[in-house]
């Protein structure tokens, strides 16, 4: 019986025409119309005035963060459950992440936490920067999660953040097609927000990233940081910059991708609620997704949460599943457990702790059958009331 995967991508559009177009005509690197084009898309699906396509999400965050100020010494605030590119992307720039809690109905960063440690544990300096207290460093900025594609909850987020004139970015990997009390993701007054078109995103160029936000000389500050700080057309660059461009081999796979991505999103929520649904009798035992009723999220992953056992039973579990032919995966384990960041600030931890080993991630690519959803639902079935 064929093994079912966590997510492969859908390539049956016109990734294979773009990409000949792409040889044919011999741009095949960083300028090329599908850059232009893939930009125009994703700010256009995003809510964003504009966009700027680059290598990658991880170098997306970097950029961002470096165009909005962030530097060596600063502390960031970012959630400790979140993928560890959140926390590096701060690194790189020699800041350092200073890792929140995060809301249980939603797993994003949490406004409360965030609010109640910038009031305690921060002042004011004369010039009117923001100071950790305890470290003296420079806090620089904020940086939400929309986790799984899930919006965080922005509006008191970027309350407190503005309260002290700190910047907002908001690392939306795999947000894109998501909505919050009516608005696009794109759309949700972070000063920048990034996605990610790796592999395994519902819209993927192979890799890749996208820079997105309202403010025209913020994105052009990233263009320019990202093409290596180049100015005009001779070998005069005025800053140290980043080669992080996007191909335009890559672009015309988003191109394609882009062209579906109602679909594809529609798939993926059409998928969530199937898993919803076929454990919904199995209280107690496993608990959904969050679903707030203020969002509709791009459901990214899929699967459940185990209410009850310990890690070594919920990697049972998985290692069952996978003997099964079917591919589970863990989540993510906070930054705050990961020995680059374990000196890193940090709020006490209680959610992110009693949550990240109980996920288990099930089978939801785009394209996925219903019959092997089916199968995956009988097999994590037979093994949950076992």
């Amino acid at each position: 019986m064929a093994r079912i995967p966590l997510a492969v991508p859908d390539l049956t559009g016109n990734e294979a025409r773009y990409l000949q177009e792409c040889i044919t005509s011999t741009y095949v690197s960083s300028v090329g119309p599908f850059v232009d084009r893939f930009e125009s898309l994703v700010a256009e699906a995003s809510g964003a005035r504009g966009a700027v396509a680059v290598s990658s999400g991880t170098c997306g965050l970097h950029a961002a963060l470096v165009a909005l100020g962030v530097g060596s010494g600063d502390l960031v605030i970012v959630p400790s459950l979140t993928f560890i590119a959140s926390a590096n992307a701060v690194a790189h720039c020699g800041a350092a992440p200073w890792l929140m809690d995060v809301d249980p109905l939603t797993w994003n960063l949490d406004p409360k936490v965030l609010e109640e440690h910038l009031s305690r544990e921060t002042r004011l300096h004369q010039d009117g920067t923001v100071i950790h207290r305890s470290s003296g460093r420079r806090v620089a900025a904020v940086m939400a999660v929309h986790t799984l594609g899930l919006p965080a909850d922005m509006e008191p987020i970027l309350a407190s953040a503005r309260a002290r004139g700190l910047p907002v970015i908001a690392d939306a990997a795999a947000a894109l097609g998501s909505w919050h009390r009516g608005r696009p993701v794109g759309a949700l007054e972070a000063d920048l927000s990034v996605f990610s078109f790796n592999g395994n995103k519902t819209v993927t160029c192979g890799g890749g990233g996208a820079v997105v936000g309202e403010d025209a000389g913020l994105l052009n500050l990233v263009r320019h940081l990202t093409t290596t700080a180049r100015q005009g057309s001779h070998y005069d660059h005025d800053r140290v910059g980043f080669n992080y461009r996007m191909t335009n081999l890559q672009a015309a796979v988003g191109c394609a991708q882009m062209e579906r991505l109602e679909p594809f999103v529609a798939a993926k929520r059409r998928i969530r609620r199937r898993y919803d649904q076929a454990f919904a009798d199995l209280a107690g035992v496993v608990s959904p997704f969050p679903d707030p009723a203020d969002s509709v999220g791009a459901c990214w992953f899929s699967g459940f949460v185990m209410e009850r056992g310990d890690p070594d039973g919920v990697e049972r579990l998985r290692n069952g599943l996978q003997q099964m032919g079917i591919d589970a995966r863990p989540f993510w384990k906070p930054i705050h457990l990961q020995p680059p960041y374990r000196d890193a600030p940090c709020s006490a931890q209680p959610v992110s702790e009693a949550l990240w080993w109980r996920v288990v991630t099930l089978p939801c690519g785009t394209g996925l059958p219903p019959e092997d959803q089916e199968r995956v639902i009988l097999a994590a079935r037979k093994l949950l009331t076992a």
